[in-house]
């Protein structure tokens, strides 16, 4: 039978995955940049979004320990606002799973490791969304007290978790194929995908 710890950390991998398959400017600059410039471009861009949601998931740790021992009311306030901010984007996701996904090539120009891996970094960091969803999470599916080792595992997490989904986006949506078959049923990943956030939201609020 798995801890509770187990459970935390199963649950907020899960979280995780959810979030970073919701579309949205990530989503959209990695399929741009492989269908416009190159896999290895995209896998770049991938990877510098899995560093900044390492930087974002550690930021939300060391904030979300301190306002917790200091405010122990946030917890559920928290809790609340993290489970209507996921319902949130599932609405969104919901909404919009029969728009076509505009990635149009802007181009065949070649990015480069770091001008690639720079755009990725920033997009992550400037989207507050992500910071947003780190805490809601964290502070659902966490207890009050974290121990030492969740500060370096969470974010590792974090940074794997974004990496290989993008990665994969970038080694997909690169060949002509898959692209097309991805494209071609989009409504359907995008109704479960919102479906499941719903889902997670509902209980997040609801488990007391």
């Amino acid at each position: 039978m798995l801890s509770e710890t187990a459970l935390s950390i199963l649950s907020i991998t899960g979280a995780i995955a959810l979030g970073a398959m919701s579309p949205g400017q990530s989503f959209i600059l990695v399929a741009r940049t492989a269908v416009a410039s190159s896999r290895f471009d995209g896998m770049a861009v991938a990877l510098g979004m899995g560093v900044g949601c390492f930087i974002f998931a550690l930021l939300a740790l060391l904030g979300l320990q301190s306002l917790l021992l200091a405010v122990p009311w946030l917890y559920g306030t928290l809790k609340l606002l993290g489970g209507a901010y996921l319902i949130y984007l599932a609405f969104n996701m919901l909404r919009g799973a029969s728009r076509p996904l505009n990635i149009g090539a802007a181009g065949s120009r070649q990015l480069g490791f770091r001008n690639a891996f720079t755009a990725g970094l920033l997009t992550q960091l400037g989207n507050p969304n992500t910071a947003i969803v780190f805490g809601s999470v964290f502070a659902a599916l966490l207890s009050h007290k974290i121990s030492p080792p969740m500060y370096l595992l969470l974010p590792l997490i974090a940074l794997t978790v974004d990496v290989l989904w993008y990665a994969f986006v970038a080694y997909v949506l690169s060949s002509p194929r898959p692209r097309r078959v991805y494209l071609r049923f989009k409504a359907w990943f995008d109704r479960l995908g919102g479906g499941v956030l719903a889902l997670l939201g509902l209980k997040l609020m609801l488990n007391r």
